[in-house]
């Protein structure tokens, strides 16, 4: 059976880790890694002068550190990272960020560059286990609905890059299986910090008891983009099936802001309380991308007119 993962993917990966000065091995050494996955003591050795892998790997990389580049292991054909089965190459990217190898500051940095990557050929690393507290990484096939998803928040940070929204994003991809309560308070807040960045833009006044309100912030961007029902003309094809469509991306808000005071983060919950399943925060998250998407996109053509 053919990889799933392709190699161009597991370069580009690689790469980037490479070029941001991330080491392969964490904060172990090369042979306490490798033993990790591989008896090092069963595979050859490149180097005539030694029996095995292991006294190979140390001649060159502890004895003599600057025999070998930092990333040497992605040329060695005794591990064949860029070929290697499927399995094998989850089996040693989840061990890269284990609570064992690596901090909990460079796991939260690395998880993000590894699933940007993994998501082109519709797979993602995930909390399978944990370990005192921390995640031990399995990984999985992404379903169409979350992949979905995925694309359309990162369409949406093509149009609005900020710090916020960036950090939006990346909550919603992580937590929409893990955390549904989380996803659905943060595709609530994605629409709404939309709506205020669209509306601070235009310089348009909000009534002080509105700003809180995300249906009226919500109403009051379609205003600026000129999408109210009745900013539709009445003589146009098809108006009435439009305008129904405004008003259901006006239900999916109301929804949303529903959703995230009755389910989502932000609001205390009693010791009976159970959430959402994440079949339910996926379809929230889906739904506050299509509507972000829409906005930002209708922001885009009106401010290039």
């Amino acid at each position: 059976m053919d990889n799933q993962i392709s190699s161009v993917t597991r370069k580009d990966l690689f790469d980037e880790l490479s070029n941001l000065g991330y080491l392969w091995y964490g904060r172990l050494d090369e042979i306490q890694f490798l033993n990790r996955l591989y008896n090092l003591k069963k595979l050859p050795s490149l180097d005539e002068r030694f029996k095995n892998a292991q006294d190979d790997i140390w001649q060159h990389c502890i004895n003599n550190p600057q025999d070998w580049d930092n990333w040497w292991v992605l040329n060695d054909k005794r591990f064949d990272l860029l070929h290697c089965p499927d399995e094998d190459f989850f089996k040693f990217i989840c061990e890269m960020i284990h609570p064992f190898v690596r901090t909990e500051n460079e796991v939260n940095e690395i998880l993000p560059i590894i699933n940007k990557y993994l998501n082109k050929d519709n797979f993602e690393l995930f909390p399978k286990n944990y370990i005192s507290g921390r995640p031990v990484f399995g990984y999985r096939k992404i379903d169409a609905l979350k992949q979905k998803t995925i694309e359309n928040v990162k369409t949406i940070k093509n149009y609005l890059s900020t710090d916020y929204i960036d950090k939006q994003i990346k909550i919603i991809e992580s937590a929409v299986e893990n955390d549904p309560a989380l996803a659905i308070g943060t595709a609530k807040e994605l629409i709404e910090t939309i709506c205020k960045a669209i509306i601070k833009e235009n310089v348009v006044e909000i009534n002080e008891k509105d700003k809180d309100n995300l249906q009226k912030k919500f109403k009051k961007t379609l205003e600026i983009l000129e999408l109210l029902p009745e900013n539709i003309d009445n003589y146009k094809k098809g108006v009435q099936s439009i305008k129904k469509l405004l008003g259901g991306l006006n239900t999916i808000v109301h929804g949303l802001a529903e959703l995230r005071n009755e389910y989502g983060t932000g609001h205390g919950k009693g010791p009976q309380f159970k959430g959402l399943q994440p079949r339910h925060a996926k379809l929230a998250a889906n739904a506050a991308s299509i509507v972000a998407y829409f906005l930002l996109e209708a922001h885009n053509k009106k401010s290039i007119k």
